[in-house]
Protein backbone atom coordinates (compact mmCIF):
# COMPACT_ATOMS: atom_id res chain seq x y z
CA UNK A 1 0.00 0.00 0.00
CA UNK A 2 1.27 3.43 -0.98
CA UNK A 3 0.02 6.83 0.14
CA UNK A 4 -0.19 10.07 -1.84
CA UNK A 5 -0.65 13.68 -0.84
CA UNK A 6 -4.06 15.30 -1.23
CA UNK A 7 -2.23 18.52 -2.15
CA UNK A 8 -1.08 16.85 -5.34
CA UNK A 9 2.60 16.14 -4.64
CA UNK A 10 3.65 13.27 -6.88
CA UNK A 11 5.83 11.38 -4.36
CA UNK A 12 4.22 8.25 -2.88
CA UNK A 13 5.29 6.60 0.37
CA UNK A 14 4.58 3.39 2.28
CA UNK A 15 2.72 3.06 5.58
CA UNK A 16 5.83 3.37 7.76
CA UNK A 17 6.95 6.60 6.11
CA UNK A 18 3.44 8.08 6.19
CA UNK A 19 3.10 7.33 9.91
CA UNK A 20 6.54 8.74 10.73
CA UNK A 21 6.12 11.89 8.62
CA UNK A 22 2.51 12.67 9.56
CA UNK A 23 2.06 15.02 6.60
CA UNK A 24 3.36 14.85 3.04
CA UNK A 25 6.29 17.02 1.94
CA UNK A 26 3.90 19.57 0.45
CA UNK A 27 1.90 19.83 3.68
CA UNK A 28 -0.96 17.71 2.36
CA UNK A 29 -2.74 14.88 4.14
CA UNK A 30 -1.77 11.36 3.13
CA UNK A 31 -4.45 9.29 1.43
CA UNK A 32 -4.38 5.62 0.37
CA UNK A 33 -3.56 5.09 -3.29
CA UNK A 34 -6.31 2.46 -3.43
CA UNK A 35 -9.07 1.22 -1.10
CA UNK A 36 -10.20 -2.34 -1.85
CA UNK A 37 -13.46 -3.96 -0.69
CA UNK A 38 -13.31 -6.68 1.95
CA UNK A 39 -14.56 -10.15 1.01
CA UNK A 40 -18.33 -10.09 1.38
CA UNK A 41 -18.39 -13.54 2.99
CA UNK A 42 -16.13 -12.23 5.75
CA UNK A 43 -18.56 -9.38 6.47
CA UNK A 44 -21.54 -11.74 6.46
CA UNK A 45 -19.80 -13.94 9.03
CA UNK A 46 -18.30 -11.29 11.35
CA UNK A 47 -19.87 -13.00 14.37
CA UNK A 48 -17.53 -15.96 13.80
CA UNK A 49 -14.38 -13.84 14.24
CA UNK A 50 -12.70 -12.26 17.24
CA UNK A 51 -12.32 -8.49 17.44
CA UNK A 52 -8.58 -8.91 16.80
CA UNK A 53 -9.21 -10.97 13.67
CA UNK A 54 -11.72 -8.38 12.44
CA UNK A 55 -9.30 -5.52 13.06
CA UNK A 56 -6.56 -7.41 11.21
CA UNK A 57 -8.74 -8.06 8.17
CA UNK A 58 -9.82 -4.41 8.12
CA UNK A 59 -6.38 -2.80 8.42
CA UNK A 60 -4.01 -5.21 6.65
CA UNK A 61 -4.39 -3.70 3.16
CA UNK A 62 -3.38 -0.30 4.55
CA UNK A 63 -0.25 -1.69 6.24
CA UNK A 64 1.14 -3.53 3.22
CA UNK A 65 4.52 -5.09 4.00
CA UNK A 66 5.50 -2.43 6.56
CA UNK A 67 4.58 -4.76 9.47
CA UNK A 68 4.54 -8.57 9.35
CA UNK A 69 1.34 -10.42 10.24
CA UNK A 70 2.49 -11.77 13.61
CA UNK A 71 3.65 -8.39 14.88
CA UNK A 72 0.59 -6.63 13.45
CA UNK A 73 -1.71 -8.96 15.39
CA UNK A 74 0.28 -8.27 18.55
CA UNK A 75 -0.11 -4.53 17.95
CA UNK A 76 -3.85 -5.02 17.48
CA UNK A 77 -4.04 -7.08 20.68
CA UNK A 78 -2.58 -4.08 22.52
CA UNK A 79 -5.05 -1.75 20.80
CA UNK A 80 -8.46 -3.46 20.89
CA UNK A 81 -8.29 -4.91 24.39
CA UNK A 82 -11.33 -3.20 25.88
CA UNK A 83 -15.03 -3.42 25.13
CA UNK A 84 -17.28 -1.14 23.05
CA UNK A 85 -20.67 -1.67 24.75
CA UNK A 86 -23.79 -1.09 22.67
CA UNK A 87 -26.58 0.18 24.94
CA UNK A 88 -30.17 -0.34 23.75
CA UNK A 89 -32.22 2.76 24.59
CA UNK A 90 -35.37 1.53 22.87
CA UNK A 91 -37.17 2.63 19.70
CA UNK A 92 -34.27 1.44 17.51
CA UNK A 93 -31.78 3.80 19.16
CA UNK A 94 -28.47 2.64 20.61
CA UNK A 95 -25.57 4.33 22.32
CA UNK A 96 -22.16 3.03 21.29
CA UNK A 97 -19.90 3.65 24.28
CA UNK A 98 -16.33 4.23 23.12
CA UNK A 99 -15.00 5.46 26.46
CA UNK A 100 -14.03 2.21 28.18
CA UNK A 101 -10.31 2.53 27.39
CA UNK A 102 -7.59 3.81 29.73
CA UNK A 103 -8.25 7.55 29.22
CA UNK A 104 -12.04 7.25 29.01
CA UNK A 105 -12.35 8.57 25.44
CA UNK A 106 -12.76 7.08 21.97
CA UNK A 107 -9.34 8.23 20.84
CA UNK A 108 -7.67 5.50 22.89
CA UNK A 109 -8.05 3.18 19.87
CA UNK A 110 -6.25 5.39 17.36
CA UNK A 111 -3.63 6.66 19.78
CA UNK A 112 -2.68 3.19 21.02
CA UNK A 113 -2.54 1.77 17.50
CA UNK A 114 -0.29 4.57 16.32
CA UNK A 115 1.94 4.39 19.41
CA UNK A 116 2.39 0.64 18.99
CA UNK A 117 3.17 1.05 15.28
CA UNK A 118 5.74 3.76 15.93
CA UNK A 119 7.30 1.72 18.73
CA UNK A 120 7.57 -1.23 16.34
CA UNK A 121 9.27 0.88 13.67
CA UNK A 122 11.77 2.27 16.22
CA UNK A 123 12.48 -0.87 18.24
CA UNK A 124 15.80 -1.71 16.57
CA UNK A 125 16.82 1.83 15.68
CA UNK A 126 18.68 4.49 17.62
CA UNK A 127 16.45 7.36 16.50
CA UNK A 128 13.92 9.64 18.17
CA UNK A 129 10.64 10.81 16.68
CA UNK A 130 8.98 13.93 18.06
CA UNK A 131 5.21 13.48 18.13
CA UNK A 132 3.57 16.91 17.90
CA UNK A 133 -0.16 17.00 18.58
CA UNK A 134 -2.89 19.60 19.04
CA UNK A 135 -5.78 18.71 21.30
CA UNK A 136 -9.09 20.05 22.51
CA UNK A 137 -8.99 17.47 25.32
CA UNK A 138 -9.51 13.83 24.38
CA UNK A 139 -6.73 13.44 21.81
CA UNK A 140 -3.97 14.70 24.06
CA UNK A 141 -4.93 12.42 26.95
CA UNK A 142 -5.11 9.36 24.70
CA UNK A 143 -1.79 10.22 23.03
CA UNK A 144 -0.06 10.85 26.37
CA UNK A 145 -1.24 7.48 27.66
CA UNK A 146 -0.54 5.57 24.45
CA UNK A 147 2.97 6.96 23.92
CA UNK A 148 4.09 7.03 27.55
CA UNK A 149 7.64 5.55 27.65
CA UNK A 150 7.37 4.28 24.05
CA UNK A 151 10.91 3.78 22.75
CA UNK A 152 12.24 6.45 20.40
CA UNK A 153 9.44 8.99 20.92
CA UNK A 154 9.10 12.41 22.54
CA UNK A 155 5.57 13.79 22.70
CA UNK A 156 4.68 17.50 22.71
CA UNK A 157 1.01 18.33 23.26
CA UNK A 158 -0.49 21.76 22.53
CA UNK A 159 -3.82 22.52 24.19
CA UNK A 160 -5.93 25.70 24.45
CA UNK A 161 -5.93 27.55 27.78
CA UNK A 162 -9.19 27.33 29.78
CA UNK A 163 -10.84 25.16 27.11
CA UNK A 164 -10.28 21.65 28.48
CA UNK A 165 -11.72 20.15 31.65
CA UNK A 166 -9.68 19.92 34.84
CA UNK A 167 -9.42 16.14 34.59
CA UNK A 168 -8.33 16.37 30.96
CA UNK A 169 -5.66 18.94 31.83
CA UNK A 170 -4.29 16.65 34.52
CA UNK A 171 -4.28 13.75 32.07
CA UNK A 172 -2.16 15.90 29.75
CA UNK A 173 0.25 17.43 32.22
CA UNK A 174 1.07 14.88 34.93
CA UNK A 175 2.87 12.15 32.99
CA UNK A 176 6.45 13.43 32.79
CA UNK A 177 9.06 11.16 31.19
CA UNK A 178 8.72 11.57 27.39
CA UNK A 179 5.45 13.58 27.53
CA UNK A 180 5.44 17.42 27.50
CA UNK A 181 2.22 19.47 27.49
CA UNK A 182 2.14 23.16 26.56
CA UNK A 183 -0.83 25.42 27.29
CA UNK A 184 -1.60 27.83 24.43
CA UNK A 185 -3.37 31.17 24.73
CA UNK A 186 -5.85 30.58 21.92
CA UNK A 187 -8.28 28.05 20.45
CA UNK A 188 -7.86 24.50 19.22
CA UNK A 189 -7.65 25.88 15.67
CA UNK A 190 -4.66 27.98 16.79
CA UNK A 191 -2.97 24.87 18.21
CA UNK A 192 -3.69 22.92 15.03
CA UNK A 193 -2.30 25.73 12.86
CA UNK A 194 0.90 25.71 14.92
CA UNK A 195 1.29 21.96 14.33
CA UNK A 196 0.75 22.30 10.58
CA UNK A 197 3.16 25.24 10.39
CA UNK A 198 5.88 23.27 12.19
CA UNK A 199 5.61 20.44 9.66
CA UNK A 200 6.33 22.68 6.69
CA UNK A 201 8.90 24.94 8.40
CA UNK A 202 12.27 24.41 6.65
CA UNK A 203 14.13 25.17 9.90
CA UNK A 204 12.94 21.82 11.29
CA UNK A 205 13.86 19.81 8.21
CA UNK A 206 16.67 17.30 8.88
CA UNK A 207 16.91 18.52 12.50
CA UNK A 208 13.84 17.05 14.19
CA UNK A 209 11.93 13.94 13.08
CA UNK A 210 8.41 15.33 13.39
CA UNK A 211 5.20 13.35 13.18
CA UNK A 212 1.67 14.10 14.34
CA UNK A 213 -0.71 12.05 16.46
CA UNK A 214 -3.80 14.01 15.43
CA UNK A 215 -6.24 12.26 13.12
CA UNK A 216 -4.30 13.80 10.24
CA UNK A 217 -1.95 10.83 10.83
CA UNK A 218 -3.12 7.78 8.91
CA UNK A 219 -2.47 5.38 11.82
CA UNK A 220 -4.72 7.46 14.10
CA UNK A 221 -7.35 7.94 11.41
CA UNK A 222 -7.77 4.55 9.75
CA UNK A 223 -7.74 2.44 12.93
CA UNK A 224 -11.01 4.08 13.99
CA UNK A 225 -12.71 1.79 11.47
CA UNK A 226 -12.37 -1.07 13.94
CA UNK A 227 -15.36 -0.25 16.13
CA UNK A 228 -17.71 0.25 13.17
CA UNK A 229 -17.06 -3.32 12.08
CA UNK A 230 -17.21 -4.64 15.64
CA UNK A 231 -20.53 -2.86 16.21
CA UNK A 232 -21.98 -4.21 12.97
CA UNK A 233 -21.16 -7.71 14.22
CA UNK A 234 -23.51 -7.09 17.15
CA UNK A 235 -26.42 -5.77 15.05
CA UNK A 236 -26.22 -7.56 11.69
CA UNK A 237 -28.77 -10.22 12.69
CA UNK A 238 -31.51 -7.60 13.02
CA UNK A 239 -31.44 -6.89 9.26
CA UNK A 240 -32.46 -3.24 9.53
CA UNK A 241 -30.75 -0.29 7.83
CA UNK A 242 -28.00 1.03 10.10
CA UNK A 243 -27.39 4.75 10.64
CA UNK A 244 -24.43 6.15 12.60
CA UNK A 245 -24.59 9.59 14.21
CA UNK A 246 -21.02 10.74 14.84
CA UNK A 247 -20.22 13.74 17.09
CA UNK A 248 -17.66 15.49 14.92
CA UNK A 249 -14.86 18.01 15.40
CA UNK A 250 -11.89 17.27 13.16
CA UNK A 251 -13.97 14.63 11.30
CA UNK A 252 -11.42 11.80 11.48
CA UNK A 253 -13.85 9.43 13.20
CA UNK A 254 -16.63 10.00 10.69
CA UNK A 255 -14.17 9.76 7.81
CA UNK A 256 -13.02 6.35 9.08
CA UNK A 257 -16.64 5.20 9.11
CA UNK A 258 -17.07 6.31 5.50
CA UNK A 259 -13.98 4.29 4.55
CA UNK A 260 -15.54 1.26 6.28
CA UNK A 261 -18.67 1.75 4.17
CA UNK A 262 -16.57 2.01 1.01
CA UNK A 263 -14.88 -1.27 1.95
CA UNK A 264 -18.27 -2.98 1.99
CA UNK A 265 -19.62 -2.60 5.52
CA UNK A 266 -23.43 -2.27 5.07
CA UNK A 267 -23.96 1.10 6.73
CA UNK A 268 -26.94 2.90 5.27
CA UNK A 269 -26.12 6.48 6.24
CA UNK A 270 -23.95 8.75 8.41
CA UNK A 271 -24.83 11.89 10.31
CA UNK A 272 -22.32 14.62 11.11
CA UNK A 273 -23.42 15.87 14.53
CA UNK A 274 -21.83 19.16 15.55
CA UNK A 275 -22.18 21.94 18.05
CA UNK A 276 -22.39 25.56 16.85
CA UNK A 277 -19.07 25.03 15.04
CA UNK A 278 -21.13 23.91 12.08
CA UNK A 279 -18.86 24.27 9.03
CA UNK A 280 -19.82 20.90 7.55
CA UNK A 281 -23.59 20.97 8.20
CA UNK A 282 -23.66 24.42 6.55
CA UNK A 283 -21.69 23.09 3.60
CA UNK A 284 -24.10 20.17 3.16
CA UNK A 285 -27.01 22.61 3.20
CA UNK A 286 -25.62 25.40 1.03
CA UNK A 287 -22.83 23.84 -1.03
CA UNK A 288 -20.44 26.59 0.17
CA UNK A 289 -17.48 25.62 2.34
CA UNK A 290 -16.96 28.55 4.70
CA UNK A 291 -14.88 27.73 7.81
CA UNK A 292 -15.29 30.21 10.65
CA UNK A 293 -13.22 30.83 13.77
CA UNK A 294 -14.14 28.21 16.36
CA UNK A 295 -16.48 29.08 19.24
CA UNK A 296 -15.97 27.57 22.73
CA UNK A 297 -18.76 25.21 23.87
CA UNK A 298 -19.40 22.59 26.56
CA UNK A 299 -18.73 19.91 23.90
CA UNK A 300 -15.14 21.12 23.66
CA UNK A 301 -13.71 18.21 21.63
CA UNK A 302 -15.87 19.44 18.73
CA UNK A 303 -14.78 23.09 18.91
CA UNK A 304 -13.13 23.01 15.49
CA UNK A 305 -13.78 25.66 12.87
CA UNK A 306 -11.73 24.16 10.02
CA UNK A 307 -11.83 20.34 10.24
CA UNK A 308 -8.66 18.88 8.71
CA UNK A 309 -10.16 15.56 7.65
CA UNK A 310 -12.99 16.98 5.60
CA UNK A 311 -10.77 17.02 2.50
CA UNK A 312 -10.42 13.24 2.90
CA UNK A 313 -14.21 12.93 3.03
CA UNK A 314 -14.48 14.97 -0.16
CA UNK A 315 -11.80 12.79 -1.80
CA UNK A 316 -13.81 9.66 -0.92
CA UNK A 317 -16.74 11.17 -2.85
CA UNK A 318 -14.71 12.52 -5.80
CA UNK A 319 -15.49 16.08 -4.62
CA UNK A 320 -19.10 15.64 -5.79
CA UNK A 321 -21.59 17.22 -3.43
CA UNK A 322 -24.54 15.08 -4.52
CA UNK A 323 -22.60 11.89 -3.79
CA UNK A 324 -21.60 13.22 -0.40
CA UNK A 325 -25.18 14.17 0.48
CA UNK A 326 -26.22 10.63 -0.41
CA UNK A 327 -24.01 9.27 2.39
CA UNK A 328 -23.97 12.11 4.90
CA UNK A 329 -26.41 14.46 6.61
CA UNK A 330 -25.47 17.18 9.06
CA UNK A 331 -27.11 18.80 12.10
CA UNK A 332 -25.81 21.29 14.67
CA UNK A 333 -26.98 22.13 18.19
CA UNK A 334 -26.41 24.74 20.87
CA UNK A 335 -25.16 24.19 24.42
CA UNK A 336 -28.69 24.72 25.71
CA UNK A 337 -30.05 22.02 23.40
CA UNK A 338 -27.28 19.61 24.39
CA UNK A 339 -27.91 20.23 28.08
CA UNK A 340 -31.66 19.65 27.63
CA UNK A 341 -30.93 16.40 25.78
CA UNK A 342 -28.72 15.20 28.65
CA UNK A 343 -31.60 15.89 31.05
CA UNK A 344 -34.06 14.05 28.82
CA UNK A 345 -31.81 11.00 28.49
CA UNK A 346 -31.40 10.82 32.27
CA UNK A 347 -35.01 11.44 33.28
CA UNK A 348 -36.81 9.53 30.52
CA UNK A 349 -34.34 6.75 29.66
CA UNK A 350 -32.20 6.54 32.81
CA UNK A 351 -29.08 7.02 30.71
CA UNK A 352 -26.22 9.34 31.68
CA UNK A 353 -24.80 11.09 28.62
CA UNK A 354 -22.26 13.88 28.18
CA UNK A 355 -22.50 16.83 25.75
CA UNK A 356 -20.84 15.21 22.71
CA UNK A 357 -23.01 12.10 22.90
CA UNK A 358 -26.11 14.20 23.61
CA UNK A 359 -25.54 16.09 20.36
CA UNK A 360 -25.14 12.77 18.55
CA UNK A 361 -28.44 11.64 20.08
CA UNK A 362 -30.26 14.82 19.02
CA UNK A 363 -29.04 14.55 15.43
CA UNK A 364 -29.99 10.87 15.28
CA UNK A 365 -33.52 11.57 16.57
CA UNK A 366 -33.87 14.31 13.97
CA UNK A 367 -32.77 12.09 11.09
CA UNK A 368 -34.87 9.07 12.15
CA UNK A 369 -38.09 11.10 11.98
CA UNK A 370 -38.23 10.25 8.29
CA UNK A 371 -36.58 6.79 8.58
CA UNK A 372 -38.80 4.79 10.97
CA UNK A 373 -37.48 1.42 9.78
CA UNK A 374 -33.82 2.19 10.47
CA UNK A 375 -31.85 1.46 13.60
CA UNK A 376 -29.68 4.31 14.74
CA UNK A 377 -26.45 4.39 16.73
CA UNK A 378 -25.02 7.54 18.27
CA UNK A 379 -21.44 7.51 19.45
CA UNK A 380 -20.72 8.31 23.08
CA UNK A 381 -17.18 9.50 22.63
CA UNK A 382 -16.20 10.35 26.21
CA UNK A 383 -17.04 9.21 29.73
CA UNK A 384 -19.73 11.46 31.22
Amino acid sequence: MLYRSLNGHHKKVNFETAVKNGLAEDGGLFFPEKISPINNEFIKNLDKYSNIDIAHEVIKQFIGDSINEKDLKEILSNTVDFDFPLIDLGNNIYSLELFHGPTLAFKDVGARFMANCLGYFNKNKNITNTVLVATSGDTGAAVANGFFKVKGTNVIILYPENKVSEIQERQLTTNGNNITALRVKGSFDDCQDMVKTAFIDPEYEDKIRLTSANSINIARWLSQMFYYFITYKKLAAQSKPIVFSVPSGNFGNLCAGLVAKLMGLPINHFIASTNVNDTVPRFLETGTYDPLKSVPTISNAMDVGAPSNFIRIEELHDYKLDRLRGNLSGFSYTDAEATAAMGHLLKKLNYIAEPHGAIGYLALKNYLKTKPDAQGIFLETAHP
